[in-house]
């Protein structure tokens, strides 16, 4: 009777502690929960994400501020169904994007696009939802300017497959002994008045992570477009009259100048009291200069005619 009891003693003690080691796994399964629908904090891919046709990847070190402006310009598979959903990492050092957009082509307008924002370690989490084929993102990382030799490296996250990747890296005013790590190439002359090194690399995989390496030297502590804006300015000659007509030319500057200034004093006061008028309900609105439509506070490209905002 005793060995019997001990017997039952014995797998009530194994049963017991079955049941606890999966009450702790339940329990460690729980905890892992949020970590697990935040996704992976390096490497790896978010589930869920379309494959793209093309990703193009820009790198603009100290553009317009002292830090590397990462654009990424993604264009979504013809089979994948729209709206679309996309989630994408970028770097927690950037801060977060200066600007998510979408566009119906290549070369089309930019249109500002919601999206959520979610921190999660090294990364900051990005999800929105692409109502056509071609989205946008924009944001900076730091880069130190500290001493000439300077060098910054960014890494792909490999969030989402793309059938074809190209690399473009603008390379910054009066910089020497210039490098880049996939090798692009040599310099061509583009747009800004700079130099730029593009490279078309295949496809890549989701998961798969590509790091670009970029080092130089530069000694000029300002950024390429204030060291361009000088060169920018219009610096064309005056238009100059022929002989015998600048007398004439003088007199009716003389006589439409009145005119002028009278039609101009009356719509500068129009323009007061209308600006007046909608200023309380502004409130801190931009208004776009190409075509003059109202955008909310934060938009960087113009919700009418996509123009970028100042």
């Amino acid at each position: 009777m005793k060995e019997s009891m001990r017997r039952q003693g014995t797998r009530g003690g194994g049963a017991q502690a079955v049941f606890g080691s999966r009450i702790l796994m339940l329990v460690l399964a729980f905890m892992l929960l949020p970590a697990l629908a935040a996704g992976p904090t390096s490497g790896g891919a978010l589930k869920g994400n379309p494959r793209l046709a093309n990703l193009q990847i820009e790198i603009w070190p100290e553009f317009d501020r002292p830090a590397a402006l990462v654009i990424l310009k993604g264009e979504l598979a013809a089979d994948v169904a729209l709206p679309a959903a996309v989630s994408l990492r970028i770097a927690a050092s950037s801060g977060g994007p200066t600007a998510v957009a979408f566009s119906t082509g290549p070369s089309a307008n930019l249109l500002n696009l919601k999206y959520d924002r979610k921190d999660a370690g090294d990364f900051i989490a990005l999800r929105f939802v692409v109502p056509e084929r071609y989205f946008h993102v924009e944001f900076y990382e730091p880069l130190a300017t500290v001493t000439p030799d300077r060098s910054y490296t960014y890494v792909w996250p490999g969030d989402l497959a793309a059938d074809r990747v190209s690399v473009i890296v603008q390379e910054p005013a009066t910089a020497s002994s210039f490098s880049v790590q996939p090798n692009l190439g040599a310099a061509t002359a583009g747009q800004n008045g700079l130099f730029y090194r593009s490279a078309e690399l295949g496809a890549l995989d989701a998961g798969k992570q590509l790091p670009i390496r970029v080092s130089y030297t530069k000694t000029n502590p300002r950024t390429s477009e204030e060291i361009l804006k000088p060169t920018a300015l219009d610096s064309s000659p005056a238009p100059t009259t022929g002989s015998g007509k600048g007398a004439f030319g003088w007199i009716l500057v003389l006589g439409v100048a009145p005119v002028l200034l009278i039609g101009a004093g009356a719509a500068f006061l129009w323009w007061r009291r209308r600006w007046k008028a909608s200023g309380a309900q502004a409130r801190g609105a931009a208004f776009c200069s190409k075509c003059g439509a109202q955008s909310a506070s934060g938009d960087r490209f113009c919700s009418k005619c996509g123009a970028p905002l100042g």
